[in-house]
């Protein structure tokens, strides 16, 4: 049986239904990689599940990675929906009573 990595760090970003999971774990030569995990809950007729999507990032793709995710977010607020109010999900994630210091980090890899 293949044994679990260490996991370093850990960031957990609540948004509605999803939660999102940032881990930066250790392989077993001490290089690092970062799994970012969709769980989304599902309801059944007897209860509800959780659906769980991950993708293994690993140090060689950091800066493509952040490249592409921020142009493709930066596209879709400047020339999508440029007069859309984006910092009001930030005031309803507040109001929720939710931990606001989930929402205010950012991502970087330089």
């Amino acid at each position: 049986m293949e044994r679990e990595q260490e996991e370093i760090f850990s960031k957990r970003v609540r948004a509605g239904k999803r939660t999102y999971f940032f881990d930066v774990k250790t392989t077993r030569s001490n290089d690092y990689y970062l799994t970012i995990t969709e769980s989304k809950r599902k309801y059944k007729e007897d209860g509800f599940s959780y659906e769980k999507h991950k993708i293994f990032l690993y140090k060689e793709d950091f800066n493509k990675f952040m490249g592409a995710l921020t142009e493709s977010v930066d596209h879709i607020k400047t020339e999508l929906m440029p007069e859309f109010d984006f910092t009001q999900f930030d005031r309803e994630y507040n109001e929720n009573g939710e931990d606001s210091e989930d929402d205010s980090d950012e991502l970087s890899w330089k």
